[in-house]
């Protein structure tokens, strides 16, 4: 380490690497692929790890002319899903020495105020999920580079777009479903101008439209528990001939409303009624019995859409596929009772 010094710099990194500072700057800032090697890459980060080095940011981001900060648009955190999404996403922006501001819409979905004097000032880009667009407007974040989460790829905002395989999904719980021999399904569907229960809506309709003899009615209800006790209680009491004999959920939490409503009305859960939702949050093994629902991964959600938006501001191509996602069979779901 330097004499008289107290913090290492990327200079006394450099001495015990035995390599210049310009080689320290490209590995410690990760663009050192194609311009030193592997092995000369390892002994920098070695160095530095050895010497406790933490590279001065606020100086290299005054040279770079970048903040090094992401902003989180999502819906407000009413489950843990989307801290699940912060989580992810905060991972892979520490790696790479960005911080990521997490800002919830304040009324869960619509327009909300600037956070930011100037957002575009504060921010290098913004990862946002399409249930909580339009509060982009009020940040100008279509302005900033973008990437969108749950989002159309053919209309999105952004300019990358990652998704969950929502359609799968939809798919794996009309298919179990059927194999069990449900042929009338109520959907409980959520409230919520958004792709991604279009896509929910529209696979399913298309999955029992295959087979013949079936029925699908639908229901909506705004993704609280209170609510979706009231819609499904609604829908399952005023169902005509044939009944319903499995209600498939948008959200866990409207799954939670569905449970309520099947109590309230006499129905057991799932003798007289087979019951899926979307999401496995901890919730799902709360009920009882356990809720059969599509498992989603929140966290490699959000490390994926931070590493878009690195790819992104880099001018590099983005990686491409749906997340795969998983339905998760318990208790909720049996073959209808005579």
């Amino acid at each position: 380490m330097a004499r008289g010094s107290t913090r290492p710099t990327s200079r006394d990194v450099a001495e015990a690497a035995g390599v210049s500072q310009a080689a320290v700057s490209l590995v410690l800032g990760d663009k050192w692929r194609g311009r030193v090697s592997e092995t000369t890459a390892e002994r920098v980060r070695q160095a530095a790890r050895e010497l406790g080095y933490r590279p001065n940011l606020a100086a290299r981001n005054l040279r770079l002319g970048r903040t090094r900060t992401v902003l989180l648009v999502v819906p407000a955190l009413t489950t843990e899903f989307f801290a699940g999404v912060y989580t992810g996403a905060a991972r892979v922006a520490a790696e790479h020495g960005f911080g990521v501001v997490l800002y919830p819409s304040p009324e869960g979905i619509g327009p909300a105020r600037d956070p930011f004097h100037s957002a575009q000032a504060a921010l290098d880009g913004v990862i946002a999920s399409s249930m909580a667009a339009d509060a982009l407007t009020a940040i100008h974040g279509d302005q900033l580079p973008l990437v969108m989460l749950d989002s159309d790829p053919e209309g999105s905002l952004g300019a990358a777009t990652v998704n969950l395989d929502i359609a799968d999904g939809t798919r794996q719980v009309a298919d179990h479903l059927l194999a069990l021999g449900h042929r009338h399904v109520l959907h409980l569907a959520a409230d919520v101008p958004s792709w991604t229960f279009e896509i929910r809506a529209r696979e399913l309709a298309a999955r029992l439209a295959s087979t013949p003899g079936t029925s699908l009615r639908t229901t909506r209800a705004p993704i609280s528990i209170e609510d979706a006790r009231a819609a499904a209680e609604a829908a399952l009491a005023t169902a005509g001939a044939p009944r319903p004999t499995a209600l498939v959920c948008d959200d866990d939490k409207l799954a939670a409303g569905a449970y309520k409503a099947a109590r309230r009305l006499g129905l057991r859960i799932p003798d007289d009624l087979s019951v899926t939702g979307v999401d496995d949050l901890a919730l799902a093994t709360a009920l009882d019995p356990e809720l059969t629902t599509v498992r989603l991964d929140a966290e490699l959600f959000g490390e994926r859409g931070m590493r878009a938006l690195l790819a992104v501001l880099e001018g590099r191509a983005t990686e491409q596929g749906d997340i795969p996602v998983e339905l998760v069979v318990r208790g909720s779901t049996a073959p209808p009772g005579p």
